[in-house]
């Protein structure tokens, strides 16, 4: 797009194009997109404002550099993420049946998305500088960028007609999915809607160690829901600290590559899981509803809405949601004296059975893996595995010996006790450059 010429013909014309979008309106609803708009206008009645006209390009140029995007780039990241009909309905069925309406709507809107594309932010610099009479143009924000986390979705860029690839696109969001999905790899369910996490723990499988068979069973599990067969539901439970939710942290980021996505839902929220498991169904990615520290109080609401999702009801199972529940309780309901039954026991005709499906409820995890608690052994081994990776240089014998001082004065034997020792250790090994005694340095 020339900017040699006066820009106000060229204004109204994006502008008529950017009120005519059809289904990717939300590309020009966040931040950037507002702070674009506002700057066309701006300039189109510069002469009455040109301060004004400043300012505005003042925030277009903030919102792209706190997004750290290109303005280009900005644009093809949005209707790549873009949640509207065409792309929902584009997850779920085949090309063909796509309505010809919304494939014909589709095709406007890319080309009207890709003559705003053409509108560069030199451009606009220009045009400012000549409607504000400025010696020279402002500053135009511009970074190299690093390949786009988008699954090699940037083919917009390279076609002299966008709208040429909307079938192409199609298949994008088919495989790839839309939204928050599609932008982040953690999630959590919050106040009735998706969050995304932007920065999600990074444990990896490999700094995991002395509970290898139950990794490995619940690899397997995972891999099966990654396939597209049936996965159980698991149980994790056992001692504190034993690695339960890192190990299940971990499985992300080992399988994000594969579509694997992780949302954590909380206790207090389980009451609205039968309505999440329906708003994942039919999307690309495969989900594991993570639900840390699991137990339940009688009578709770969490409880039944659970026990729906595990056991289903009249409606079919998503093949591509599982859960994976972590707890210290082996009985997720707590039981007191004063519940079991006896003779006199007369308000209740089948109290057994109340109490034994308060005890079984673990038992409709299709799979239940057991962390018994890390005896010396073991507690050493992931110290040393740790500290290896560390590159902790210390020997052995001083390594092991102030770590089981450590797990006394600490938190006992645990695989978070030997990550919180081989922390400290390191901390204190790069700032004092000393591996004295960690007991005799600790503040």
């Amino acid at each position: 797009m020339s900017a040699t010429t006066s820009p106000y013909s060229q204004i109204q014309f994006l502008q008529r194009q950017a009120a005519s979008l059809l289904l990717y309106q939300s590309v020009l609803q966040t931040d950037v997109g507002i702070a674009f708009q506002e700057l066309l206008q701006a300039i189109r009645y510069a002469e009455a404002d040109a301060t004004g006209t400043l300012q505005a390009y003042g925030n277009y140029f903030h919102a792209l550099a706190s997004r750290k995007q290109n303005w280009e780039d900005y644009l093809i990241t949005q209707i790549l993420i873009c949640e509207n009909p065409f792309s929902k309905l584009t997850q779920q069925q085949n090309w063909e049946k796509i309505p010809p309406a919304l494939v014909a709507a589709a095709k406007h809107d890319l080309q009207v998305l890709q003559s705003l594309y053409e509108c560069s932010s030199a451009v606009l610099s220009e045009w400012v500088q000549a409607v504000a009479h400025l010696p020279i143009s402002p500053v135009v924000w511009y970074t190299e960028q690093d390949e786009m986390d988008l699954n090699g979705g940037l083919f917009l860029h390279h076609l002299d007609n966008w709208a040429d690839a909307v079938e192409e696109l199609a298949t994008y969001y088919q495989k790839f999915g839309i939204g928050l999905f599609a932008q982040y790899r953690a999630l959590r369910w919050q106040e009735g809607e998706f969050i995304g996490i932007p920065y999600p723990d990074p444990v990896k499988l490999n700094s995991l160690v002395g509970y290898e068979s139950q990794q490995e069973a619940l690899l397997k599990n995972t891999q099966f829901l990654l396939s597209g067969q049936t996965a159980l539901h698991v149980l994790l439970y056992g001692s504190r600290g034993a690695g339960k939710s890192s190990l299940v942290k971990a499985l992300l980021n080992e399988y994000s590559h594969r579509q694997l996505r992780l949302l954590e839902v909380t206790k207090s929220d389980l009451k609205d899981l039968p309505k999440i498991v329906e708003q994942l169904r039919g999307v690309p990615q495969k989900f594991i509803i993570f639900v840390d520290d699991l137990s339940f109080e009688e009578d709770d609401d969490a409880f039944k809405a659970l026990k729906v999702v595990l056991e289903g009801n009249l409606t079919a199972r998503p093949q591509n949601v599982v859960v994976y529940a972590t707890s210290n309780r082996r009985h997720l309901i707590r039981e007191f004296f004063a519940d079991r039954p006896s003779l006199k026991n007369n308000e209740e005709v089948h109290a057994w059975d109340t109490m034994q499906e308060k005890l079984s409820f673990s038992d409709r995890f299709g799979l239940t893996l057991t962390f018994d608690s890390a005896d010396q052994n073991t507690y050493l081994q992931i110290v040393r595995h740790l500290a290896a990776q560390a590159e902790i240089d210390i020997s052995q014998a001083d390594l092991e010996y102030q770590a089981l001082q450590w797990a006394t004065s600490h938190n006992g034997r645990s695989g978070r006790t030997a990550r919180q020792f081989v922390d400290f250790l390191q901390a204190q090994t790069t700032v004092f450059g000393t591996n004295n005694n960690i007991l005799d340095t600790q503040p």
